[in-house]
């Protein structure tokens, strides 16, 4: 079985102060509910479960510590905005309930964070989308078109507008979109995990080694301890398939991020554009890029099949000198910035592209196959599955329902070595004017 693991490399976690700590659980125990995954999805289930069931024990568990694994690498981006995919359904109904789903999701969100004043860097800043040459501006213009036919609002900027806001000159083109949020989520996830109502358990550093039914329930086994429980949440996205669930059918894909030293106040004077912002790629193979409110600009880019779901720390040199070039591309006046740090996040993506939402067998819920985009869908999806288990009926879990589907079953394991990179290697090619 394959565990996470914690490299100390995530610049988001190694920059959080006094983290408090949840002990490992050492002592059998019995609840009532038992989260598997402190991410969103994990998060999210086990707030939302217990604020249904008050009298309900809940025990959240995670192998790493809250904030050290996916839901912490992630860029620091809630949308609400569907990916183009999404975006280009016939179906209106359908993108309507993205939409309304990933706005459900902010907002409760932010409700934690005004309620418990959790210090995380929480902004609705929006997100740009933007386009370095021609490929990018055609493929800007057509999610500009898929936009306007969605009614959903906008702002195309103007080429001053680009120098000003992203303080370089390398954009050619670049939209924004309002609804969406910008956010530290190691800080995030922390927050939520230190504010859980008083029902909620937590431990981390906590691996489950195996599942077995007992009786009308569960028996999991970790290093030190057994839990037995009623129903089981998991919340382990990639992870999922090492307990026996959803073999075959979730693609692990890790991106890489490159964090720089907090700007001083000369760099920012030389920088020249705004604070709070973010980038995503017009073209999916391009830079993502974050300027955060505490000075620090953040390059993503670079995609590896993820077989072994961990950083391999020898490809981190070569990462980071790749992300150092695409730095240097939009900020040569800045040659002086050092990158501070360099990490690897896998998402699970499944061949059909669809995500996973219900009920595995009887009282096993899980979300998984979140297709990059999951602070926003694995919040909405743990609060459903806690409402799903909790045997609630309402629009929103309906809605739930209708946009997840079934992930594809996917080809052997040996193939997708050979295959994937491969693949990956062409999107590389395609998309190497955007990078």
């Amino acid at each position: 079985m394959i565990l996470p693991q914690y490299d100390q490399r995530c610049g988001w976690y190694e920059l959080l102060n006094n983290v408090s700590d949840f002990p490992e659980l050492t002592n059998d125990i019995d609840v009532d509910v038992l989260v598997v995954g402190a991410g969103f999805v994990g998060c999210a289930a086990a707030r939302r479960i217990a604020e249904n069931r008050p009298d309900d024990s809940v025990l959240l568990i995670d192998a790493l510590k809250v904030g050290q694994g996916a839901s912490g690498r992630n860029s620091g981006f809630v949308i609400d905005q569907p990916h183009k995919r999404d975006l280009e359904s016939n179906d209106e109904l359908l993108k309507e309930k993205i939409v309304r789903l990933n706005r459900v999701a902010i907002e409760y969100l932010e409700t934690q964070i005004e309620r418990f004043a959790i210090d995380c860097q929480w902004s609705r800043a929006g997100k740009y989308q933007a386009a370095v040459g021609a490929r990018g501006n055609k493929l800007l213009d057509h999610y500009e078109s898929l936009l306007r036919k969605n009614k959903e609002s906008f702002h195309r900027l103007s080429r001053d507008e680009l120098r000003e806001v992203f303080g370089t000159e390398y954009y050619t083109a670049a939209i924004h979109t309002p609804g969406g949020a910008l956010m530290q989520p190691a800080s995030l996830m922390r927050g939520l995990a230190d504010t859980m109502p008083e029902n909620v358990k937590i431990a981390e550093r906590t691996a489950v080694q195996s599942i077995t039914r007992k009786g009308p329930g569960f028996e999991i086994i970790t290093a030190k301890a057994r839990v037995s429980c009623r129903q089981l949440i998991l919340g382990t996205n990639v992870f999922t398939a090492e307990l026996g669930y959803m073999a075959d059918r979730i693609l692990p894909i890790m991106t890489f991020a490159s964090m720089t030293a907090p700007l001083s106040d000369a760099q920012l004077r030389c920088f020249g554009g705004q604070m709070d912002w973010g980038i995503t790629p017009a073209d999916h193979g391009g830079t993502t890029v974050r300027m955060t409110q505490d000075r620090r600009l953040i390059i993503r880019n670079s995609y590896r099949y993820a077989h072994d779901y961990n950083t391999p720390q020898d490809l981190i040199p070569g990462i980071a000198e790749r992300h150092r070039d695409a730095f240097i591309a939009r900020y040569p006046h800045l040659s002086d910035v050092s990158f501070e740090f360099t990490w690897g996040g896998t998402s699970g993506l499944s061949g059909n592209f669809e995500t996973y939402f219900g009920e595995l067998e009887k009282n096993v819920f899980a979300s998984c196959c979140d297709q990059s985009v999951g602070a926003a869908r694995g919040t909405i999806s743990g609060m459903m599955l806690a409402d799903m288990a909790s045997g609630l009926k309402t629009e929103l879990l309906d809605d739930m329902k209708i946009v997840s589907g079934k992930p594809s079953r996917l080809p052997p394991k040996p193939l997708l070595r050979v295959g994937v990179p491969m693949r990956l290697a062409m999107a590389r090619m395609a998309s190497r004017s955007e990078v």
